[in-house]
């Protein structure tokens, strides 16, 4: 049996976590160019919206409760911070309980950035 070679995109959908794919999913609704799991040359990004130069991390319960993985993100988001880039980060538990608030609030930012 052949397997059959995943384009670019379709690999980056399924590293990506369902919540970072639902919130792609709105952000390209609202028509918001965006990268899903986008590399930076440091580091991945769950969602890069270039234009804006804003990064959004969808992240687990790990990113708010282990000390190494705080300080970790600590520095992924300082390195961001010296491209120009802000970041923000979003608790999985977070993205499908308000999806389209997240999504909206997001866009409201993304708009004026990107005139």
């Amino acid at each position: 049996m052949n397997k059959k070679k995943l384009t670019k995109y379709n690999m980056k959908i399924k590293q990506a976590t369902n919540e970072a794919r639902a919130l792609y999913k709105a952000l390209k609704m609202r028509q918001i160019n965006c990268i899903l799991e986008h590399w930076d040359g440091h580091k991945h990004t769950d969602i890069c919206i270039p234009g804006a130069k804003i990064y959004i991390e969808v992240d687990g319960m790990a990113h708010y409760t282990n000390a190494r993985q705080i300080k970790t993100d600590f520095i992924r988001d300082h390195y961001s911070d010296d491209n120009g880039f802000d970041t923000i980060r979003i608790p999985n538990e977070l993205v499908f309980a308000n999806l389209n608030k997240i999504a909206n609030a997001i866009a409201k930012v993304v708009e004026p950035r990107v005139k």
